[in-house]
């Protein structure tokens, strides 16, 4: 048994915009487990289509209760092979990617399509679709399920980082990261916390220096 995946989504930038955007989407705040993305093959067919392969080098490492199965300069490391289909005449993108690390644990192969979106010609639509599936004897279902589970969350990090490389090539500011919303909320509720109180904000080495300045009564 295989666990299937299906998303569709729509990235509110032309499809010139999503091609050019894909070769340039790593690094991003969101791909940090991605170290180098290396371009292996690249062709120009007779009908004008655009055939390239990359390699992927990640940190992406297994669960501890895989590790054991694996030496560990293998267990926190993978490589990943990406292909892909630029047609010009169709206005389409279509990549494969496949992960050639950690094979005989688990195995994930997607495939993705980028179109003109139907209803604006300025945004691009994407069909994402993924295979996983294991080999292991008696306990591939859970490792399916858990694979599957790691590549929601991966895809979710995919498109933030891809939406954030396309605001960066067109001079927008790119959409702030949840660390950065984290660490502005905190900031705010301090200074609310400071305004309720009435304090205003002193730091500890200017308090304690103009007390040492201070004349001790007799």
């Amino acid at each position: 048994m295989v666990e299937y995946f299906l998303g569709q989504s729509v990235l509110r930038r032309s499809w010139d915009q999503v091609f050019d955007a894909f070769w340039q989407r790593y690094p991003n705040p969101y791909s940090k487990d991605v170290l180098t993305d290396d371009t292996v093959h690249q062709e120009v067919t007779a009908d004008q289509k655009l055939l390239s392969r990359r390699l992927l080098t990640t940190t992406n490492r297994m669960p501890r209760w895989a590790e054991r199965l694996f030496p560990a300069n293998v267990a926190h490391s993978g490589y990943i092979l990406e292909g892909s289909i630029v047609d010009p005449q169709s206005v389409t993108m279509t990549t494969f990617t496949w992960n050639i690390s950690h094979a005989r644990l688990l195995v994930v192969d997607e495939r993705c399509v980028y179109c003109v979106n139907s209803d604006s010609s300025g945004w691009t639509e994407t069909r994402r679709e993924a295979w996983v599936s294991s080999s292991l004897s008696g306990v591939s279902r859970a490792v399916q399920e858990f694979g599957l589970a790691r590549f929601k969350s991966n895809v979710t990090k995919t498109v933030k980082g891809f939406e954030y490389i396309l605001a960066k090539l067109q001079g927008e500011a790119p959409p702030k990261t949840l660390a950065e919303t984290a660490k502005e909320a905190k900031e705010k509720a301090k200074e609310k916390t400071l305004a309720a109180t009435g304090r205003p904000r002193t730091s500890r080495a200017r308090t304690e220096g103009a007390q040492e300045r201070l004349p001790i009564c007799a």
